[in-house]
């Protein structure tokens, strides 16, 4: 197995978790300045770690 594959793949999960969470709060919000932080850090961090993760797992090559 390639480290690389894995660690994409680590941090695709990573992204869909972020993005997940910030749905949730983005339901929940209630106008609360805290809240709208929140919301924005966790989709900004969700989207890094998605692109970064489908990225490396694309240009990994497979070596058997």
């Amino acid at each position: 197995m390639n480290v690389k594959r894995i660690f994409g793949g680590l941090l695709t999960v990573l992204g869909i978790a972020g993005l997940i969470y910030a749905a949730v709060l983005f339901a929940i919000t209630s106008n609360g300045t805290r809240s709208i932080k929140l919301l924005v850090i966790f989709s900004i961090l969700g989207i890094i770690f998605f692109i970064a993760g489908i990225g490396l797992i694309r240009t990994t090559k497979d070596e058997s």
